[in-house]
C-alpha cells in the first residue's frame, strides 16, 4: 500500500535552506532564459566596439590619415567648400573636426536628403578628397547600435535594457546559489574541480567562472544603464537638473556667460526668426560623441538677428580662432543651420581621434554666431559628483580610460559573460525533459527568510520601473499558470 503525500506537504517537510534554494533558482532560470540571448548580443557586440580605434584605423586608414607635411593647411571654410563639392547639392553641411594633429585628415559631415549623413575626409594641406563614409551605415556605428538597441530603435533599447535589469537578478541568485551551504571548500567554490564528467563539469564551470565575473557584469551594467533609453534618459535628466539648474536670481556660474542673458531689456530674450519653440539639447547635435554630463543641458540660442547689418555670421576659421583663444585645439564643431543657432564645440574624448579618455578635458563651449561671443563653457570641474563618477564608469565601460589594457580586461570580461550564456544553454539542454521548458519546480509554502530577497527585488524593480513592471507579470504568470505545479 503506498500512502500519497500532498505537494503541498512535501513542501513543508523539505528544509528551509531546501525550499529557498528552490526560489533562489527558480528566479536565476527565468532571468536566464529571458537574458541569454540578449547577453549573446551584448557579449560580442562589446568585445568588438572596444577595439573601435584600432578595427577603424584598419578600415579607413585611408582615409583618416594623411602624410605629415610642412605645408600650411588650408582654412577650414576652404575645406568644407570643396567637401560640399563632392556631395550631392542639396546637401548640408552639419559639423567638421577640428584637430592640431598633423597627420590627421580633416572630417566634414553633412546631412543629406534622406536624412542620413555623410562624412567626407580631406587632406588638410592640399585639399584632396580623401573619400566618404556614411555616418549612420559604417561598421562601427553599425556594432555600436546592434549592442545599444539592436537596430529596432525605441523598442530595441527597452529591450536592451530590461536585459540589463534582469541580469542583475540573474547575477544576485546566481550568487545566492554558489554561496556555500556546507564546509567552505576552495575546489568546487572557487576553483572548478576538474575530474568530473558530464554535466556536473558545465554546472562548475557555470558556478565558478560566474563568481569570478560577476564584479565585472555588475560593473557593466551599471556604467552601461546611463545610456539606456528609459531609464537612462530619465535618469540623465534629473542629474543635469540637479548639476546646471539655478533659481531665477542666483549667480551664473564661473564659466557660463551670457546663457540666460535677458536680450530686450525686460526680462526675456527677444523672438528671432527660425527660434526654436522647443529648446534644443546637446544630444540633438550632429556630433559623433557628446559628453554624457551635458547631454541633457539646452543649446542656447543666437542674441543677435540675422538682419542686424552690425552682426554678420561669422566664418568657421573666425570660430576656431575664438576657440583657440579660449584653449580649445581639438574639438567637433557643430555649425548653425537656422539663424537663431550657435556654434558649438565639443571634446569628448573617445570619439574619433582620442584612444585615451582625459576625463578632466572634457569642454563643451558654446559660441554666438554673430558676434562670436561664449555663451556657455561647460568643462569636467562643473559637473556634479555623480556626473562624474558616470563619465569614468562610461570611459571604463568602453576601454577608453587606459589603453589597451583597458580594451583587453572589457574584451575579457564580455567573453567570459559569453561563456556563462554558453554553459548556461548546455545546463538547461541537457536536463530539459522532453516537450517542457524545464523550469526548477515550484516551491508552494515559501519560508518567511525569503522575504529578505522580495524586499531586494522590489527595491530593484522600484529604482528600474521597465523590469519592476516585467517581474510582477513573471510573478503573476508563474502564479497563475503553475499554481498546481510543484
Amino acid at each position: 500500500m503506498h500512502t500519497i503525500i500532498p505537494l503541498h506537504a512535501q513542501d513543508e517537510t523539505s528544509s528551509v535552506s531546501s525550499r529557498n534554494y528552490r526560489i533562489l533558482w527558480r528566479w536565476h532560470f527565468y532571468a536566464g532564459l529571458f537574458v541569454m540571448p540578449f547577453l549573446v548580443v551584448l557579449a560580442i557586440t562589446g568585445a568588438i566596439y572596444v577595439f573601435k580605434p584600432q578595427i577603424e584605423n584598419v578600415l579607413y586608414g585611408d582615409k583618416l590619415f594623411v602624410p605629415v607635411s610642412t605645408q600650411a593647411r588650408l582654412g577650414y571654410d576652404k575645406l568644407l567648400s570643396i567637401a560640399a563639392s563632392a556631395l550631392p547639392p542639396d546637401a548640408t553641411a552639419s559639423a567638421i573636426a577640428v584637430s592640431q594633429d598633423p597627420r590627421r585628415s580633416t572630417e566634414a559631415v553633412f546631412r543629406l536628403p534622406s536624412g542620413d549623413s555623410s562624412s567626407v575626409y580631406l587632406n588638410p594641406y592640399t585639399g584632396q578628397v580623401l573619400g566618404t563614409l556614411s555616418v549612420e551605415h559604417r561598421l562601427m556605428q553599425q556594432v555600436r547600435q546592434i549592442h545599444r538597441d539592436l537596430l529596432l530603435g525605441r523598442w530595441g533599447g527597452w529591450l536592451m535594457e530590461l536585459a540589463a535589469c534582469w541580469s542583475l537578478i540573474m547575477v544576485g541568485t546566481g550568487i545566492a546559489l554558489w554561496w556555500p551551504r556546507k564546509r567552505f571548500s576552495v575546489w568546487g567554490t572557487v576553483l572548478p574541480r576538474l575530474g568530473l564528467r558530464g554535466r556536473a563539469v558545465w554546472r562548475e564551470l557555470h558556478l565558478v567562472i560566474g563568481i569570478w565575473v560577476s564584479i565585472g557584469a555588475v560593473f557593466f551594467i551599471m556604467s552601461g544603464l546611463p545610456w539606456s533609453g528609459f531609464w537612462g534618459k530619465n535618469f540623465q535628466a534629473v542629474v543635469t537638473w540637479a548639476s546646471f539648474a539655478q533659481p531665477p536670481a542666483a549667480a551664473k556660474s564661473t564659466h557660463t556667460h551670457g546663457a540666460d542673458a535677458p536680450a530686450d531689456g525686460h526680462g526675456a530674450t527677444a523672438r528671432m526668426p527660425n527660434m526654436p519653440t522647443v529648446p534644443k539639447k546637446m544630444q540633438d547635435l550632429p556630433l559623433a560623441d557628446i559628453p554624457w554630463a551635458v547631454g541633457a543641458t539646452t543649446v542656447p540660442v543666437s542674441q543677435h538677428m540675422l538682419q542686424d547689418l552690425q552682426h554678420q555670421p561669422l566664418a568657421i576659421d573666425q570660430v576656431v580662432a575664438i576657440a583657440a583663444h579660449n584653449g580649445m585645439q581639438t574639438y567637433q564643431l557643430a555649425l548653425p543651420v537656422k539663424s537663431a543657432d550657435v556654434f558649438t564645440a565639443s571634446y569628448a574624448p573617445g570619439a574619433g581621434e582620442f584612444v585615451r579618455s582625459d576625463l578632466d578635458r572634457q569642454r563643451t563651449l558654446h559660441i554666438d554666431r554673430y558676434s562670436g561671443k561664449i555663451m556657455k563653457d561647460l568643462r569636467f570641474s562643473d559637473y556634479s559628483a555623480v556626473s562624474k563618477l558616470v563619465t569614468l564608469g562610461v570611459a571604463l565601460h568602453m576601454g577608453e580610460y587606459f589603453g589597451l589594457a583597458n580594451q583587453l580586461i572589457c574584451a575579457a570580461i564580455s567573453l567570459t559573460l559569453l561563456g556563462m550564456a554558453v554553459t548556461g544553454f548546455v545546463m538547461w539542454w541537457q536536463r530539459r525533459p522532453p516537450n517542457s521548458i524545464g523550469a526548477p519546480k515550484r516551491v508552494l509554502q515559501p519560508t518567511p527568510s525569503i522575504a529578505r530577497w522580495k524586499s531586494y527585488m522590489a527595491i530593484l524593480g522600484i529604482i528600474f520601473p521597465l523590469m519592476g513592471v516585467t517581474m510582477l507579470a513573471v510573478w503573476l504568470g508563474d502564479t497563475l499558470f503553475f499554481r498546481k505545479r510543484a
